[in-house]
């Protein structure tokens, strides 16, 4: 008798656990993820995964994780040592990111950095918020990363100061980075005017650059980054040797590799392993809720410092900039420079601006590495 209620009790493990509220809750967290992914195109890729590993994660009684009877890890804690733990996937995505990146706008304008600085002011904003609200300045800081709108980046400095908090915090920021196209356009319109949206910016003849130039740039980059941030080395050295592939011209099948297969792969893990660690106890807590707010801080004055920026150097120019593309600052690349371009084609369709945009988007790229180097170069001394 007491055989048959253990095979009972193990037949309806997962029946049983359905009684808690917290799976339905997490299971509709998870469908709210896939369905952004899948219906609302924001950022599929790691969405859709993240909402299939949250759901696989809360099954009660499941053998994905840890399996119940503490026997060998499931599949998705071997993916999380192998990849989060290890800060592996962060870096490897960095090294693809690095291979898509033409910087070739930045090196032709690099006063542009100056606009891509001032939109990672909402990393600061953030981190003294989370700081007011409770949190040990560890963990504040790794809030405040939110604000460099670079998922892998997040994962980095998650998982070496606040790994409690690395689940919210990296659903957070790929989420907020997926909702670029919603949150920015209010915004910037809120801070502009008509007149502003409609200045024209004119088109530039791009001057060819030499193959000595593209090369050095982003070694360059690293020496000076990692010069000022050591800690930044694994961040800006992955980003910058997709780069050099690219650059190169002789690793064309390396480069294609890292823009393709490498990205997929790492992608793909990534995105369902971080899903996983999204249980109910990691996130249905009173710190998430202020996560979540933290992280809509953070790109809140992302924008609105970058955007600022812009007029005030108008104010010092005779030919103006149009002051949106100080929104482009932030580190979601394409997307922000795609979403600035089309708000100044809504408001004048003669005007262009999207070769602007992007160059202040690829500055973003780097200043959010850069950002983030600076932020693991500080906890230390200031916690």
């Amino acid at each position: 008798m007491e055989n048959w209620e253990k095979v009972l009790e193990e037949l309806f493990t997962g029946v049983m656990g359905m009684s808690d509220p917290t799976v339905w809750v997490m299971f509709a967290i998870g469908a709210v993820l896939i369905w952004l992914g899948v219906k609302k195109d924001y950022e599929p890729m790691l969405l859709f995964p993240m909402g299939v590993g949250c759901i696989l994660a809360n099954i009660p009684g499941h053998f994905a994780v840890i399996p119940t009877d503490g026997g060998e890890p499931g599949f998705l804690s071997v993916l999380y040592q192998a990849g989060i733990a290890n800060e592996l996937f962060p870096v490897l995505i960095f090294i693809a990111v690095g291979a898509m990146c033409e910087f070739d706008a930045l090196i032709r304008a690099p006063y542009v950095m100056l606009f891509a600085a001032a939109a990672h002011f909402g990393i600061f904003a953030a981190t003294m918020l989370a700081s007011v609200v409770g949190f040990p300045f560890n963990e504040a800081a790794s809030i405040g990363i939110i604000g460099a709108a670079d998922g892998p980046t997040t994962i980095f400095v998650a998982q070496k100061f606040a790994t409690n908090l690395l689940a919210p915090l990296t659903v957070t920021a790929f989420c907020y980075m997926s909702l670029v196209p919603i949150i920015q356009p209010p915004i910037v319109k809120l801070l502009t005017t008509k007149h502003e949206r409609r200045i024209h910016m004119a088109y530039r003849e791009e001057k060819p650059i030499s193959w000595t130039v593209k090369f050095l740039f982003p070694f360059m980059v690293v020496l000076f980054a990692g010069i000022l941030a050591p800690i930044s080395v694994p961040l800006i050295g992955a980003l910058m040797f997709g780069n050099m592939l690219k650059a190169s011209g002789v690793c064309d099948s390396l480069s294609d590799t890292a823009q393709n297969e490498l990205s997929n792969l790492v992608t793909l893990f990534l995105g369902i392993t971080v899903g996983a660690t999204m249980t109910a106890e990691n996130i249905l807590t009173l710190d998430v809720l202020k996560i979540l707010a933290l992280g809509a801080v953070a790109f809140v004055f992302d924008t609105v410092g970058g955007v600022l920026f812009a007029k005030v150097v108008n104010l010092f120019l005779k030919k103006k900039i149009n002051p949106m593309i100080g929104a482009c600052g932030i580190s979601a690349f394409p997307m922000s420079g795609r979403v600035i371009a089309k708000m100044a084609l809504k408001e004048d369709p003669t005007n262009y601006i999207i070769q602007h945009a992007m160059g202040v988007n690829v500055a973003g790229q780097v200043a959010s590495v850069v950002a983030g180097g600076l932020v693991l170069a500080l906890i230390p001394v200031l916690s």
